[in-house]
């Protein structure tokens, strides 16, 4: 792929071996890590951080002030809003490694998260799924559930547009 088929901010730093796909944009002073994978269409505002081996998919939208850790799957046509963080580790300590404790958290097709929301590690949002902005995410989420608050507690339903309906 040529560097043609997507745009990248000379203040944004890339590192080796990272897959960046054809239509993507990366804005001011983001930072991609080594073994990241960026899809298709994709916008990756301000600031955003992206840690070793994240694999995001095509359509993401992901605003200012993000970052994701190792460990963050990104499915396609997600947004994340600004400001959001998702961990890797549930008991994180100063003075002892646990890189090889990092737990998986997968954000499924079509999901958002709200502004300056945390997921805790180690959950799944399900597909279509909308986190309230500052929510604190400490469990897994079902396909099309609105959760919100801190901690996040399911709330309703919402449908593909993202809509509270009954159910």
């Amino acid at each position: 792929m040529q560097k043609t088929d997507f745009y990248i901010h000379s203040s944004s730093f890339i590192d080796e071996n990272v897959s960046i796909g054809k239509g993507t944009s990366i804005w001011h002073f983001c930072h991609i890590s080594e073994g990241a994978e960026i899809g298709e269409h994709c916008n990756i505002g301000q600031n955003v951080f992206i840690g070793k081996n994240v694999k995001i998919g095509n359509g993401v939208k992901i605003q200012n002030n993000v970052c994701l850790f190792d460990g963050v799957e990104i499915k396609d046509d997600v947004f994340i809003g600004p400001s959001v963080v998702f961990t890797n580790i549930l008991t994180p300590r100063a003075f002892i490694n646990r890189r090889t404790e990092f737990l998986t958290t997968t954000v499924e097709k079509g999901a958002s998260i709200g502004a300056n929301s945390t997921i805790i590690c180690g959950n799944t949002i399900g597909e279509y799924a909308l986190i309230g902005a500052g929510s604190v995410l400490t469990k897994s989420v079902c396909d099309f559930e609105l959760w919100y608050g801190n901690p996040a507690q399911k709330k309703g339903m919402v449908n593909k547009l993202g809509e509270k309906i009954k159910g």
